[in-house]
């Protein structure tokens, strides 16, 4: 199955003394883009990642790999590490260690459904 990709720019801040206050460690928001995380999340929902969340066996993180930023759940395979998609159309992608995971998702909502939210970690 061939996967058509997007491809959105992520650009370094620019330094700005009034965001240097800022941690690097505040979650944020991003939206799901394609249909690799499906049934558990579709594409237009908005995900909540926490930078430091604590990345487990069957968490959901946002990881960097070969380059790319990529959205999966973490498996353990033995000494190793695996990046599944939920999807089973998307091969997994092994990872020798958690130094990939850039981030925990926490929560998940529809946009404009405020009630439409659930949360992975308390």
């Amino acid at each position: 199955m061939s996967e058509a990709r997007r491809h959105i720019p992520i650009l370094p801040q620019t330094a700005d003394p009034a965001l240097e206050a800022c941690a690097a460690a505040e979650p944020f928001a991003l939206m799901v883009l394609g249909d690799s995380m499906e049934p558990e999340f579709r594409e237009g929902e908005v995900i909540l990642i926490e930078p430091e969340g604590l990345a487990t066996d069957g968490s959901f993180v946002l990881a960097q790999l070969a380059g790319e930023w990529i959205f999966r759940q973490l498996a353990k395979q033995g000494e190793a590490w695996q990046l599944r998609a939920l999807n089973p159309a998307y091969p997994p992608a092994d990872i020798a260690d958690l130094a990939a995971v850039k981030g925990v998702v926490i929560q998940k909502s529809q946009p404009g459904r405020r009630k439409a939210s659930k949360r992975y970690v308390e």
